[in-house]
């Protein structure tokens, strides 16, 4: 078993350190947390083993799960990979490309791994479908949620749309040829909605829209493609497969035939896989372990975490 440690117990940290501590591949030996009162009461209502400095704690431990906020994300990284240690560290990667890339480069010279907290990468629908998401070319998300002051310190881009971004890089096999974008600040200092128009190189286009401070929550991303729809629900954790195929030459009554201009028929079918339950932030952190013990790339690398936080950066600038 590895042994880990988290750095930072606010709310996804306590969340972190509970699944640790019921993983079979981890075994968790404790966590770090500036605000020493909280770390404490966590201490003592749960039995983690609160260590007083985050040197103490990297020392004591095989990898490192970064869970504090962003801005402290590379300091964290820069002392963890100086050490040996294997990191985890929740998104965005960095506050910064160029901190991001640094890390990268530490990493490879020290010869370890990296994961970062792109959680929606393991969420079941995703996983249910991810396999037919083939070459779309015009993808649509919305990510909307409720208003929460946690999380405020950073524009709504960082904050929930860099989720939908990272899934969009990694099933366009494409690179960014442009991006437009308009944000505006509702409550917070930095903006709370925000729209963002994505082009890639291939003629692939993406529509995001993210708020946090919207009536009601949702998580849904439309996937168009040659002859399918593929829609995902990240918050109620269900899909949709359309598909078309060329219809047959003698239709069954019940069947759902379209003609275009051109008198092409074609087929509509419903191909809606069964979706498996799961733990997403558990798998993320298990699939890291398996990652290490088997010496393969982590299922969303610091590559994949500093092109999302570039793309995102590139959004924000339109601002």
């Amino acid at each position: 078993m590895l042994k880990a440690g988290v750095l930072g117990a606010g709310h996804l940290g306590k969340i972190h350190l509970r699944l640790l501590k019921q993983s079979e591949k981890y075994q968790l030996v404790g966590f770090y947390d500036a605000d020493e009162a909280n770390a404490k009461k966590i201490e003592a209502e749960f039995g983690y083993k609160y260590f007083n400095s985050i040197d103490a704690l990297i020392d004591a431990v095989d990898m490192v799960d970064i869970v504090t906020p962003t801005l402290s994300h590379y300091e964290c990284a820069q002392k963890a990979i100086a050490k040996g240690k294997h990191i985890f560290i929740e998104k965005p990667i960095t506050n910064t490309v160029e901190e991001a890339e640094h890390i990268r480069e530490l990493l490879a010279q020290h010869n370890i791994r990296g994961q970062v907290g792109h959680v929606e990468r393991f969420n079941p629908a995703y996983l249910a479908v991810k396999d037919q998401i083939v070459n779309p070319m015009f993808i649509e998300c919305h990510r909307l949620a409720e208003f929460n002051p946690r999380g405020t310190d950073v524009p709504v881009v960082l904050d929930l749309m860099i989720h939908d971004i990272d899934i969009i890089l990694s099933v366009v096999k494409s690179t960014v040829k442009h991006v437009s974008a308009s944000g505006v600040s509702v409550i917070s200092e930095t903006p709370d909605i925000a729209n963002a128009r994505i082009e890639f190189e291939n003629g692939c286009v993406a529509n995001l829209t993210a708020s946090r401070i919207s009536l009601k929550n949702m998580r849904k991303s439309r996937f168009f493609q040659r002859d399918a729809y593929i829609s995902v629900d990240f918050l109620e954790k269900k899909c949709e497969v359309v598909k078309m195929k060329d219809a047959p030459k003698k239709p069954g009554d019940f069947d759902m035939i379209l003609q275009n201009a051109e008198g092409v028929k074609k087929q509509i079918y419903f191909d809606n896989p069964e979706i498996a339950a799961n733990n997403a932030i558990l798998d993320e952190l298990e699939s890291f372990a398996d990652a290490i013990n088997n010496s393969r790339s982590p299922i969303v690398t610091l590559h994949d975490g500093t092109e999302a936080l570039r793309v995102a950066t590139m959004i924000i600038d339109q601002f």
